[in-house]
Formats: C-alpha cells, sequence, structure tokens
C-alpha cells in the first residue's frame, strides 16, 4: 500500500530534512531579520492549510510573531488584495501549483514584502516566484492523502523558528524528532487492532488546543478524506462554547492532549467527557489523560509541546488508515479528490 509505505517512511524523511536544510532555516532567519518583518501571511489549502495552523501559534509563542492566513479569494476573485507592508509573506504548498496560493505570494512581492515558499517541487510556480524557497525534501509523495509531506512542512516551519530563537537547546529538541517518530510508529499493530472498535462509526468530534489546533484539522481531514466520516474539528475550548451540546453516550471524540502548558485545559475537558460517557481516543503522553481514554495512544513522554505535532499526528495517520481498510475503502483512491488540486 502506497499510502501505508509514506507513513512509515517518514522518520527516515524527518532526519533527512534536518541533516540537510539546516542552513536554508538560518537563511530565511537572517532574511527576515534583516527585513525587520513585523508580523507573517500564510496562503495555504487543505493539509498545508493545517501546517499554516501549525505556524501560527509556532512563529507567536517562539519569536513573538502575529501571524494570519490569508484570503485568498480577496486576491483573485475580487482582486481587493490587503495591504501587507512589513509582513513576511509565505505560500505552502506540497505541490506549488495552485494558482491563487502563487497569486498572492506574487502580490507580496510586488508590494515590497519579504516572500517564502515552502514546498516538495522546487520547480513549481510558487517556488520560482518567492524571494526563498524552503525545499521539504519528502520525495515523491504518490498517495493522494498527504502524511510525509505535512509532517517535512511542519518540521520546516520548526526549523525556522530554531533558527530564528538562536537556541541551541531547541535544535537539540528537533534533532530527536525521527528517533520519537520511529518510537510511535512501532505501535501499528495495536492501533490496527483498536480502530475495529470503530468500524461503524459515522461522525466524530476531533479535539486539540494550543499547537495541536492544527493536529486536530489534520486528523479530522484525513478521517473526511480517507474514511468519509464527518470528523469535525476544533478547539477543545470552543467546543465548551455550544458543540458539546451534542455529546451523548458512545459519542466518539478524538482528543489530541500533550504534555505541556494547555495540557490541564484539555484534561478538563477529557473529565466532562468521561462524565457524559463519551468514546473518547486520546493521543498524549500525559498518564492522566490517557487513563481517562477509551482508546489510549500513547506518545513519547520526552517530546516537547512544541515538537508535539509533529509526533501526535503519526498515530492519527496509522488510525486512520486501519479505519479506512476496515471500514472497506482503498486509502490508496479515495473518492472524488485527486492528488493536486488547483484551486483558483
Amino acid at each position: 500500500m502506497i499510502l501505508h509505505d509514506e507513513i512509515l517512511e517518514q522518520p527516515q524523511r524527518l532526519r533527512h530534512l534536518l541533516e540537510n536544510q539546516r542552513e536554508t532555516a538560518q537563511r530565511i532567519a537572517q532574511a527576515i531579520r534583516s527585513h525587520d518583518v513585523q508580523y507573517v501571511v500564510i496562503a495555504a489549502r487543505g493539509t498545508s492549510d493545517n501546517a499554516a495552523r501549525y505556524a501560527t501559534y509556532l512563529w507567536g509563542a517562539l519569536n513573538g510573531l502575529p501571524v494570519a492566513l490569508a484570503t485568498p479569494s480577496l486576491f483573485t476573485y475580487y482582486q481587493t488584495p490587503p495591504r501587507m507592508r512589513g509582513a513576511l509573506v509565505v505560500g505552502i504548498s506540497q505541490s506549488g501549483q495552485s494558482p491563487d496560493i502563487v497569486q498572492v505570494v506574487e502580490e507580496g512581492k510586488r508590494q515590497g514584502c519579504l516572500t517564502l515558499a515552502i514546498t516538495n517541487t522546487p520547480d513549481s510556480p510558487l517556488a520560482q516566484i518567492a524571494e526563498h524557497h524552503f525545499d521539504i525534501q519528502a520525495g515523491a509523495e504518490k498517495a493522494v492523502a498527504a502524511t510525509k509531506t505535512y509532517t517535512a512542512q511542519l518540521t520546516a516551519i520548526a526549523m525556522i523558528a530554531a533558527a530564528l530563537s538562536e537556541s541551541s537547546e531547541l535544535w537539540a529538541e528537533l534533532w530527536q524528532l525521527p528517533a520519537w517518530a520511529e518510537e510511535v510508529l512501532k505501535d501499528e499493530a495495536r492501533i490496527e487492532q483498536a480502530v475495529q472498535r470503530y468500524r461503524y462509526m459515522e461522525r466524530c468530534a476531533v479535539l486539540g488546543r494550543g499547537f495541536n489546533y492544527a493536529t486536530a484539522f489534520e486528523w479530522a481531514l484525513k478521517l473526511k478524506e480517507l474514511t468519509y466520516v464527518a470528523a469535525e474539528p476544533y478547539s477543545s475550548a470552543d467546543f465548551l462554547h455550544g458543540p458539546i451540546a451534542m455529546i451523548q453516550e458512545g459519542f466518539p471524540v478524538m482528543v489530541v492532549a500533550p504534555q505541556g502548558k494547555i495540557f490541564a485545559s484539555v484534561h478538563q475537558t477529557l473529565e466532562q467527557l468521561r462524565r457524559l460517557r463519551a468514546e473518547t481516543v486520546v493521543i498524549s503522553n500525559g498518564h492522566e489523560a490517557l487513563n481517562q481514554a477509551t482508546t489510549a495512544l500513547p506518545i513519547p513522554e520526552g517530546v516537547p509541546e512544541w515538537l508535539s505535532p509533529l509526533v501526535s499526528i503519526l498515530p492519527a495517520q496509522l488510525f486512520t488508515y486501519y479505519l479506512t481498510l476496515a471500514r472497506g475503502y482503498d486509502p490508496d483512491h479515495p473518492r472524488t479528490i485527486f492528488k493536486v488540486t488547483r484551486t483558483e
């Protein structure tokens, strides 16, 4: 299976990226400093948009940069691009082919902004139009559902954050990523068995907060793409402001709850879900959260919160892959979607 192979390939790809693109990250960081960048505007779609969500938290928390997600329709259909003076304008795209993402970066360049493309295709229109390009070097991704390009995009974002921080401690933690990824993927057989409980699931909520707000959206997207489950992502905080009303006994809720500053908050939400007798699948390295789960998907205890999205998405990918098989679908040929989508 193509998708399965690409999921298991990720530790190798992350190691290769860290070994080969540190200088690229440092060059981009130097350009950001020299241009006196005040904020960041990111254009992306689909899985790449979820990588952008990670950047909104990471570059804000580690580098003090406000980050906004672009509204490409203002640049294309409405032809009223906002003023972006002082911004770093970033396009994130696996293929670098989407005309609307290209147009956002092109407009940023026209306005005199520093521009950056994060892609897997150095010869793509997006990579060619941007002043700087971060090649995520994930190798050809043949599966329709993105897995290894997503974690490579997150790693590129994390490398830029570490380079901007000029922190040897952050780089040391980054170097541990491949080993943490390998450890998680060794749990494959148990995850394959666990998904059988959810083979008839038709809807669920997916919760995350902080850095893992992105993970909630990406896990929900994969569930929609491959299993056709109506999976709705939420911040665990926003979930309490209304959506929790739909929870009744047995309602499936996927929760990403790594240790860190948001752990106590997400754990409180888990306690409420337990009282409501929800069916919970929990990705965490906190024993309190794992012990409350109907189905526990552990990640290594040493993973720092800022890097947890790169590790926590791996059991989510395996969970989705095996659930797709359990429901009788082909994970390599999801219906109605294609590998490259060119939105305008």
